[in-house]
């Protein structure tokens, strides 16, 4: 087995294209309820040490917290948005048909609907994990500030059919929309930044389908990517490595994610993209991260997920540039001996030089 130790420089070599001692370990998310299975001990959105314990033990060289108008915990289906935030415009959910229909609901159509939105309240952002953990943080542990969703939760907000449509008929509305969640979004990631154990900033905002963007990427350039170059400024000035994950086929976006900035991409995901061709064609400027697919941690046996694994890091991670984790998050659905065994094939398979046969 190939070190466990937590340290940051693993990672950091790897967004820099070269080979550290392993291939790091890599997710956005691991659910609490997996987090108890490896501790063998309950694991809770309270329980830092727990949290710590686990991401230290498991083999990672980051703890991920999340921050401004997202969930800060359970991989499940409404954690793209904070508790707060559900509490204030989903609370009648459970009586309407269409209640958990986000792609249809809308909170926002009107700029009265705007204004009377209830925004001091439902975006307002927990941060203090962010400075409770430097008490159990160890030492060669970074944490990484989860953020972004400016395209995610504006659409959400709006519901995505209207969101679409009023991207056209009524495109101020929009852009207002936009820049009030993007403003809440960056002045959360201004905050942590200043820490000085914070060493990444991990942008999370699904921007595609699988068969491609989710708008157009004329719309991208003018509503959304703007706003990420200021994400992108933040981490510059801050010298944190700036990551970005959306799922889909990200090919028509590929170029813009680069110009802003991005250092690493995840997840590469497997249900639509062929990480070796992504490889060859931006693997020089582009890290990869994550990739192994979850239909397969859920459903597949611990010697296919075993084989899955050991094939990306025969074939992804020669040159450094790769970090290995699921094709998208750890939620309560995977079965445990199969995230296991992904884990303990990155630790007995994965040091540098990689010599698979």
């Amino acid at each position: 087995m190939f070190s466990s130790t937590p340290d940051f420089r693993r990672l950091e070599t790897t967004l820099h294209h070269q080979e550290p001692d392993r291939v790091p370990l890599v997710e956005a998310a691991v659910d609490y309820e997996i987090m108890g299975q490896f501790l063998g001990r309950p694991v809770s959105a309270e329980d830092l040490p727990a949290q710590v314990m686990f991401w230290s033990r498991a083999g990672y060289d980051y703890i991920p917290f999340t921050v401004a108008m997202m969930s800060p915990g359970a991989v499940t289906q409404d954690s793209q948005i904070s508790k707060t935030l559900r509490d204030v415009v989903l609370k009648d959910a459970a009586d309407r048909e269409d209640g958990w229909n986000l792609e249809r609901r809308s909170f926002i159509r009107t700029e009265a609907d705007f204004e009377s939105f209830p925004w001091d309240e439902a975006a307002r952002p927990d941060i203090s994990p962010f400075y409770r953990i430097r008490d159990y943080l160890p030492e060669e542990m970074k944490v990484i500030a989860l953020s972004g969703k400016i395209f995610t939760l504006s659409w959400m907000l709006m519901g995505f059919e209207n969101f679409a449509i009023s991207s056209v008929t009524y495109p101020a509305l929009v852009e207002r929309l936009v820049e009030k969640v993007a403003r809440i979004q960056l002045a959360g990631l201004r905050e942590v930044a200043r820490l000085p154990y914070v060493a990444a900033a991990w942008a999370v905002d699904d921007l595609a389908f699988g068969t491609g963007p989710m708008i157009h990427p004329r719309a991208f350039r003018k509503l959304i990517f703007p706003w990420y170059e200021e994400f992108a400024r933040i981490c510059r000035e801050r010298g944190l490595y700036f990551i970005f994950h959306s799922d889909g086929v990200l090919w028509n976006l590929l170029e813009e994610l680069i110009g802003l900035g991005v250092r690493a991409l995840h997840p590469i995901d497997p249900t639509c993209m062929d990480i070796n061709l992504v490889k060859e064609k931006v693997g020089r400027r582009l890290c990869l991260l994550g990739n192994i697919s979850n239909e397969i941690l859920m459903t597949g046996t611990p010697t296919e997920v075993a084989c899955l694994t050991r094939k990306n890091l025969k074939e992804i991670a020669p040159g450094g540039g790769y970090g290995l984790g699921a094709g998208n998050s750890v939620p309560h659905w995977t079965k445990f001996e199969n995230y296991a065994i992904m884990h303990e094939t990155v630790l007995e398979y994965g040091g540098y030089p990689i010599q698979i046969p």
